[in-house]
């Protein structure tokens, strides 16, 4: 039964962040917002939406294992998982001049995510220090992409443009699609971490396993639609931009949020094994980016495997691993 709740949550999530992306893509396009600035903050901040309200209500509830292990799991499966699964579909050929600053601004949030995590605690000034640099960051991107149509500032375009097509035009409709989303993510969120948590206690598991595991798979799921959608249109700057970006919502808006909230407590099986996977796999994407380097089918199914196995190892028996998890 809890399982079910949890996916029905997890359910309401993704349609919840698509209505609300929907909604909120056809408000800004009805008032001239352009198609660049769209890609940057609507979609970015759509697509993380459902991890963003489940590590809220996670850490507002009592259950803030959820809301770190979400922050990690999701970010890991947008790289292993999300860009595997692309470029098994379409082998993706990455442009380093379109990502190179949203790539160095996510190595930054990784690097910054990890300090706070070696501290052992997110608190409230760690918060608003995560989500000032967002907001600096976004500023930034606003003003050099109004200077002049560069790569990125293209791809931020392309980003927004994918999926202003086939938008309802009644204001109703759209207003109508954005409050069903919020409604949606706030009852899925609910749901989700009521379900997760009596999961983890039922199974005597943490819950930093099942927010990385369960809840960060269902929670990315917005993210994999988009890169998909992108991939099939052979758009891959925009796929990747999409992992890029919500890689940085997810690293400084959602744990900013969520430690303003309540304190976020890291784990040791968090601090000594999943935060160097996740400097590990981000310095693997930053290879790629950075290089141009095209991104085989075959190396796509070699990063799915890697994402499962990642999985599987959070199921070991305890003591198997150094780190306990």
């Amino acid at each position: 039964m809890n399982l079910l709740i949890t996916i029905g949550g997890l359910a309401l999530l993704l349609f919840g962040g698509e209505a609300l992306i929907r909604g909120a893509v056809g408000l800004a396009r009805r008032a001239g917002i352009s198609p660049f600035i769209v890609g940057l903050t609507i979609i970015g901040f759509g697509t993380s939406a459902p991890e963003m309200v489940v590590s809220v209500d996670a850490a507002l509830s009592g259950s803030p294992g959820i809301a770190v292990g979400n922050v990690i799991g999701s970010n890991v499966a947008n790289i292993l998982l999300i860009v595997g699964a692309a470029a098994l579909f379409v082998p993706l050929a990455v442009h380093p001049d379109a990502l190179k600053r949203d790539g160095m601004m996510m190595a930054f949030a990784t690097i910054l995510f990890i300090a706070i995590a070696l501290m052992g605690t997110a608190s409230w000034y760690h918060g608003v220090i995560a989500l000032t640099v967002l907001v600096a960051y976004l500023g930034y991107s606003i003003w050099s992409d109004r200077r002049g149509i560069d790569a990125a500032a293209q791809m931020h375009s392309d980003e927004g443009e994918l999926l202003q097509s086939g938008l309802p035009d009644k204001m109703w409709a759209m207003l109508l699609a954005l409050a069903i989303g919020l409604v949606a993510l706030v009852a899925g969120s609910r749901f989700a971490v009521i379900g997760a948590s009596a999961i983890a206690r039922e199974a005597g598991i943490s819950e930093e396993v099942i927010g990385i595991t369960l809840v960060a798979f269902g929670t990315s799921l917005p993210e994999l639609a988009t890169a998909m959608v992108a991939a099939a249109r052979k758009q891959a700057d925009v796929c990747i931009g999409n992992v890029i970006g919500s890689n940085i919502f997810n690293l400084l808006g959602i744990t900013g949020a969520a430690a303003i909230a309540a304190p976020l407590p890291f784990s040791a099986s968090v601090v000594t094994f999943d935060i160097w996977v996740l400097a590990a796999v981000t310095i693997l994407f930053m290879w790629f980016m950075l290089t141009g380097r095209r991104i085989q089918r075959w190396e796509g199914g070699v990063l799915l495997l890697l994402y499962f196995t990642y999985i599987s190892l959070h199921f070991l028996p305890k003591g198997m691993l150094p780190t306990g998890a």
